[in-house]
């Protein structure tokens, strides 16, 4: 804190210790950042107390000329401040919310005999308004669903009592194909339309319970006067309800009134799933991208997101369902981190949508944007793997042999994180008899890097040694030897996939199971494996084949390799006739070998 300026020492000696939002402002009195925070003077000293990972929170600090603060009452309110200045003054290091859709509304419109219509504009003119609906098929599909079950007018007309009564309107097409019911020519009361239009506000609200009790009782009540028809097509009503309703409940109808909040991120980007669930049916759901600014926690990104989304779907839930605890209280509404049941289930679905939408986002930008999308991998693999640098070339090793024989030792390469088979390398050992694994990675990789450095070729960023402490322990005595340990990162990858050794740590590094840096690690190791084994297998299957050619009197190995070159099998070259032979090995052998294979 010594370099820091004397106006900017004296504003943090004087901070409050109260609840409230913070302003960064640059030389030119431009607003850098805005922030919320329990208690401002712990917040705000963090900034200035410690060296910072992250570059751009260092920029920050270092261009940050003045403090501001607002005091208010509770965390809630620092955070509801803190969203409406963000918006307002959009400062650049702040978290941006990238979503600049208008999301579509159902309109029910104040007018007599009301319509019931999507729209994308509210219009403050006493019409209520249902949504907004993240899913435009999910608001198509309850549209259709009213329209199914309630016969109501698309006209416009101003349907006023004394425009009926003069017979201004006729009846059209909906009427005689039972869409509406033509209240415009008086055949419809408005007591009937208007407690159609309560039903369905009720449905828009998620209760399908109360709707299907209230038209089961009046199915009831026609069938006991005998109004057979009219019971009917109520009992349809209900069938229709009832299949939409098994189709859209995905957990325990019991869960009513939820928001379900996940949240999935990478360095720069962070995705946030929402479900709204009313009677254990999700009737909203939406996904957000939120692009990282400075060193934001997913908690702290999770806590903005909550607050945006129910402003907008204007939430009113007494229940939030989150992953992971939040150290944050929301008014009338309690947070939830269920670990069974089926409120875990809906946790689960929440962050399999998140996912999925990360996924989606991340293939739409490696086909826009390749460059971008490897540069971002290689930031979150160099902090996974807690490199120095970008692993932008690395060279996997894995050995094969069958109880000592055969012994082969593959090599994989990767460039920006997908394989270069052109640079793929296989080994046979040459020094080490039986089966000892770590004296065979320790020829291999003195081998290997021997040549590259006589050779000049480029330097690996990453070297992966398939196994454990011992084998990861043979390649660093090889490098040791070579005077590459320090210059090069070398780990080694456990069979438990997950666990990553390091030289000199005894306890390996365990890695996000969902994260890209584990699925590339593993895509490394499989190539290993599978180039490893294709090469052995071809190695043994030709020893063995030699083996046999051998046994014939005058034939050599390196006569019987020839034919085996040429012909790829012992079957192959039985099937051959002697004049073929000779092609390859000459008359004199080609005699040798027919008769050997035809002496009958």
């Amino acid at each position: 804190m010594a370099d820091l300026s004397i106006h900017i020492s004296s504003l943090l000696q004087t901070l409050p210790d109260n609840p409230g939002v913070y302003q960064y402002y640059d030389a030119e009195g431009k607003i850098l950042y805005v922030g919320k925070a329990k208690n401002l003077k712990k917040r705000v000293l963090s900034y200035f107390a410690k060296v910072h990972d992250n570059s751009k929170t260092r920029v920050l600090v270092r261009k940050i000329a003045d403090i501001k603060t607002i005091v208010v009452d509770t965390e809630l309110d620092a955070l509801l401040l803190e969203n409406n200045l963000i918006k307002k003054y959009q400062p650049r290091y702040n978290v941006m919310l990238k979503d600049d859709k208008t999301y579509p509304w159902i309109c029910i419109k104040r007018e007599r005999f009301p319509r019931v219509f999507p729209t994308r504009r509210m219009i403050k003119d006493g019409s209520e308004y249902f949504g907004p609906y993240g899913s435009v098929k999910l608001m198509h599909t309850l549209i259709d669903l009213i329209q199914q079950l309630y016969p109501l007018r698309t006209c416009s007309f101003e349907l006023s009592q004394q425009n009926i009564d003069k017979q201004k309107f006729r009846a059209c097409l909906d009427f005689h194909i039972g869409k509406c019911k033509a209240p415009c020519t008086g055949n419809q009361l408005e007591e009937e339309y208007n407690e159609n239009i309560r039903q369905i506000k009720t449905l828009l609200k998620g209760n399908f319970v109360s709707i299907i009790k209230e038209l089961k009782e009046k199915m009831s009540a026609w069938v006991e006067v005998l109004e057979f028809e009219k019971a009917q097509l109520i009992k349809e009503k209900i069938e229709t309800l009832e299949k939409y309703q098994s189709k859209s409940t995905v957990v325990n109808s019991t869960i009513n009134n939820v928001d379900v909040f996940t949240i999935v991120s990478n360095e720069d980007i962070a995705y946030v799933n929402f479900f709204k669930v009313m009677n254990g049916a999700i009737v909203q759901g939406h996904t957000v991208e939120l692009k990282k600014k400075i060193e934001e926690s997913d908690e702290e990104m999770l806590v903005f997101a909550i607050n945006e989304l129910r402003n907008r779907f204007q939430s009113a839930s007494t229940e939030i369902l989150v992953p992971f605890e939040i150290d944050f209280e929301f008014k009338d509404a309690k947070l939830i981190v269920p670990k069974i049941g089926d409120k875990k289930h809906l946790l689960d679905l929440s962050l399999r949508n998140a996912e999925n939408y990360k996924k989606e986002r991340e293939r739409q930008i490696s086909l826009v944007d390749p460059e971008r999308h490897t540069k971002r991998i290689m930031e979150q693999m160099m902090k996974d793997l807690r490199l120095k640098e970008e692993p932008r070339r690395i060279e996997a090793f894995d050995n094969s042999n069958i109880q000592g024989a055969f012994a082969v030792s593959a090599m994989p390469v990767f460039i920006d994180g997908k394989p270069a088979k052109k640079e793929y390398r296989h080994f046979n050992v040459k020094t080490v008899e039986g089966p000892d694994d770590f004296a065979t990675m320790e020829e291999i990789i003195l081998r290997r890097y021997t040549r590259v450095l006589e050779e000049k070729l480029p330097l690996p960023n990453l070297i992966v040694i398939d196994g454990g402490k011992g084998q990861l322990h043979a390649a660093i005595t090889s490098l040791n030897k070579l005077g590459l340990m320090g210059k090069v990162a070398v780990i080694g990858i456990a069979k438990r996939l997950e666990e990553i050794y390091y030289p000199g740590d005894s306890l390996p590094l365990y890695i996000d199971k969902r994260s890209e840096t584990l699925r590339i690690i593993q895509h490394i190791r499989d190539e290993a494996h599978r180039f490893g084994i294709t090469h052995h297998r071809n190695k043994r299957s030709r020893e063995t084949f030699k083996s046999e050619l051998s046994e014939i009197k005058g034939i050599s190995d390196i006569t019987a390799q020839k034919l085996l070159n040429e012909l790829k099998s012992v079957n192959l070259i039985k099937e051959k006739t002697e004049e073929e032979l000779a092609v390859v090995i000459g008359k004199a052998k080609a005699k040798l070998v027919y008769g050997y294979f035809h002496h009958e």
